[in-house]
Order: structure tokens, then C-alpha cells, then sequence
């Protein structure tokens, strides 16, 4: 299988007055036309072969000082727009009942406007080539002498007197796979946790403690503390605010706990099976009864975790996780009520001993086993894939099992804390 991914390289750089002033033209005369080419796409479902038809014409005689791959760029543009309104829309997630136009950025669609060499990016522009200088950085190297290839589309952003550039580089990989080799992914609010199948039989589980959902409720409080009694546009507030990092934590987060997903599914040579937690999200958010509740499931960072393993080099399913965690995976019977349990273990960290508290929800199902609820999830999920139409059996009846959990902190990597046994014979 092969898999072409993509990633993209902010710059920050900067251009005398002259250039700037060339950039703001081009800038207003875009700004004209994604507003025209927009509206028409969203109304008419246009592609960029009608936007071509329609208004390349009477673009060229309006603006007949502007580069032609500009206005290509922009056709590219308003139907990246319009579709993305279109989805928003249909899922009732769209700002208004027409598309606004907040934010510009140019798209230079072709390598012939535009180049890299000397540390600079020359732009052609209708006031002739216009450098702009670029401060460079490791992640830069790595994609240019990585091999990665640049793409020939550029997007350039006034941002003050600064001036953002956004580097395209793709690369295609070979993606091998067993496809009974699974390892099945359940997203939770606070721990990502995974269940390793090989030749289609359980080996292995992972429990990853994200703590994601206790960092929302702690950021939500220091907003309340920092806002309190104050206008959010006031200046101390906003800088105070300013210096909140939650997205940052967060994604460091997720970037680490997808590292471990990709190791461990090239290692095995599986295939990742995730839940479909967009139709989840949509029904948690609709049966929430107070905003703090529909606040945390808005923060719920599972989406972006599926984004960021789709942007992996491994073969990525998503799966209906529908009763997964409600159904006896060993029987298919449905699972009547929970235990709350607290598990608290020693875990050996660079400097000191710490305590780390694991909350757990067990249940005995009916072959005698004791079993936590996410780990449940994970391994229906993994049985959906393996199983479709059959009736899924995790592990044979004949003979008592006993599977260790393995804790895991995406902060060290793969290599596992402790080992819960939560999975016991009768």
C-alpha cells in the first residue's frame, strides 16, 4: 500500500517596504476576488474548472498587473473553502448561512512564481521579484534534506510586519501490514487505551494516562480565576490568558501518544483500528445537561489524535464504537453495571518515586473474568474489525487466560511503568 502524506512548514520572514507594499496590492486585489469565487462555489457546487470558466476572463481584464498563477490559486482556494463551509454546514456546525471571508492568505500555485535558494523566497509579483528573508529552523532541514519534495504550491500571509510563509512537502510511503495483526485504540477522556492483537488472537493491552481530561478542567478554572470580576479586553487579562498553554500541552500530548500507537503498530506490523469518535462526540454533546460537561466534551482532544495517526506512515481504519464498551467481549453478552476502583502504584521517574492513581470501572463478566470498561472498548473494537459478521470470541473458552494491562506515559515513550493484572481467571 502506498501512502502519501504531507506536512507543512510555517516561516517567519520579513520583506523591506517595497515588497510590503507590493504584498498588501496583491493582497486586496485577492481579498476581491475569493469573496466573488466563494459565494459562486458555495451556491453552485463549482469546481475549480467552472471557477475557471467563469471568471478567469473577466479577472484577467480587472486585474491585468496581477500574476495568472494567483488567480489560479485562488479558484484552489474558494472550493477548499466552500467545501469545508458545505461539511460544517450539513453537519450544523457553520458559523452563519453564508461563508465570511476573516483571514487572507495568497496561494501561489505554481513553482514558475516563486522560488527557494540562498536563504531567501523570491516572489514575482507585478512590481517585479520580491525577497523575502526567512528565518530558518531544524524542522525546515529536516523535510529538505529528509526526503521530503516541495511542493509547488506557496501561501503567503501579511501578519503586520511580519510576513508568514507556508512550505508544502510530501513523500510517499510503502505501508506494509497483516491485516489479523490489529491494534485496536479506544480514546478516552483521560487515557488512551489500546489493545494488541496478533494473527487475529488478544497478546497484549496498553493503558496511556493522557490526563487530558484533567488539564481542561484545570486550565477552565484558572480562565474563571484570571476573568473574574474583569473584561476579557482588558489588558492584563489578556495577557494573562495569553500565557495559558493549553493547547501546547495538549498537543504535546497527543503527538507523543500517536509516536507510541506508530511504534508499536510498525514493530507488530498491524493495522490501527480506532473508534469513529466524530458520530460519538456529536451524540455526547447533544445529551449534555450543563455547559461545564459540554465544555469538556468540546475539549476532547480524540479527533485530532485520528488526524494526527492519519498523517502517519501505518494503515489507519475507523470503526463504529457503538456498545463497545457495554458488550462482554468473550461472550457478546450485554454488561449490566460497573465498579468504581482506584488503583494506586509506584512508578520510578528520573528523580524521585512518584504515586500515580488510576481510576478504573471493573466488572466480572461471565466466564469468571474481571475486566476495566476501556479495556473493553478496545478489545470490541478490535473484534468489530477482525469480526464483522461473525460473533467475535477474544479468547478461546477451553482454557483460562490471564492478559496484563501495561501503564504507559506518553512522556517516556513505549516502554511500559508497571503492569496491571485486570484480566484474572475465576
Amino acid at each position: 500500500m502506498l501512502k502519501t502524506l504531507e506536512r507543512t512548514v510555517v516561516l517567519e520572514g520579513w520583506v523591506n517596504r517595497f515588497g510590503r507594499r507590493a504584498l498588501r496590492e496583491i493582497l486586496e486585489a485577492y481579498r476581491g476576488m475569493l469573496t466573488e469565487m466563494l459565494d459562486y462555489a458555495v451556491e453552485h457546487r463549482a469546481s475549480q474548472a467552472t471557477l475557471h470558466r467563469v471568471f478567469y476572463n473577466r479577472f484577467r481584464e480587472e486585474y491585468p498587473w496581477l500574476p495568472t498563477r494567483v488567480i489560479k490559486g485562488c479558484y484552489r482556494d474558494a472550493v477548499r473553502r466552500a467545501r469545508s463551509f458545505l461539511r460544517l454546514k450539513k453537519k450544523g456546525l457553520a458559523m452563519g448561512e453564508e461563508p465570511a471571508v476573516r483571514s487572507i492568505t495568497v496561494v501561489y500555485s505554481d513553482s514558475q512564481d516563486w522560488r527557494l535558494a540562498g536563504g531567501v523566497i523570491e516572489l514575482r509579483t507585478h512590481r517585479g521579484w520580491v525577497k523575502i528573508h526567512y528565518r530558518s529552523h531544524r524542522q525546515l532541514y529536516k523535510y529538505l534534506y529528509g526526503g521530503w519534495r516541495l511542493s509547488g504550491e506557496l501561501k503567503v500571509r501579511l501578519n503586520g510586519r511580519r510576513v508568514l510563509l507556508y512550505l508544502t512537502f510530501k513523500r510517499d510511503f510503502e505501508v506494509s501490514y497483516n491485516p489479523n495483526n490489529v491494534i485496536a485504540v479506544d480514546v478516552n477522556e483521560n487515557n488512551v487505551t489500546l489493545a494488541l492483537f496478533r494473527d487475529g488472537k488478544l497478546s497484549d493491552a496498553y493503558r496511556v494516562e493522557t490526563n487530558l481530561g484533567k488539564i481542561v478542567i484545570a486550565y477552565s478554572e484558572r480562565r474563571k480565576r484570571i476573568t473574574k470580576g474583569k473584561s476579557t479586553r482588558d489588558r492584563g487579562v489578556k495577557r494573562a490568558l495569553r500565557r495559558l498553554r493549553e493547547g501546547v500541552r495538549k498537543m504535546d500530548i497527543i503527538y507523543k501518544t500517536a509516536r507510541i500507537i506508530e511504534e508499536l503498530a510498525r514493530a507488530n506490523n498491524a493495522v490501527v483500528v480506532i473508534g469513529n469518535v466524530h458520530r460519538g462526540k456529536r451524540r455526547l454533546t447533544g445529551n449534555a445537561r450543563n455547559n461545564n460537561l459540554r465544555h469538556r466534551i468540546h475539549q476532547w482532544s480524540a479527533a485530532t489524535l485520528v488526524r494526527v495517526l492519519s498523517g502517519k506512515p501505518i494503515h489507519v481504519v475507523e470503526a463504529s464504537e457503538a456498545y463497545t464498551s457495554s458488550t462482554d467481549p468473550f461472550t457478546g453478552n450485554r454488561i449490566k453495571s460497573f465498579n468504581p476502583s482506584v488503583i494506586r502504584t509506584a512508578v520510578r521517574g528520573v528523580r524521585r518515586i512518584r504515586v500515580v492513581k488510576i481510576a478504573l470501572r471493573l466488572t466480572r463478566l461471565g466466564n469468571g473474568l474481571v475486566l476495566d470498561r476501556d479495556t473493553i472498548g478496545a478489545i470490541n473494537i478490535g473484534l468489530r474489525y477482525l469480526s464483522p459478521n461473525g460473533r467475535p470470541m477474544a479468547l478461546a473458552s477451553t482454557r483460562p487466560h490471564e492478559v496484563r494491562v501495561k501503564l504507559m506515559n506518553p512522556h517516556q515513550g513505549p516502554t511500559p511503568l508497571t503492569e496491571l493484572k485486570i484480566i484474572k481467571s475465576n
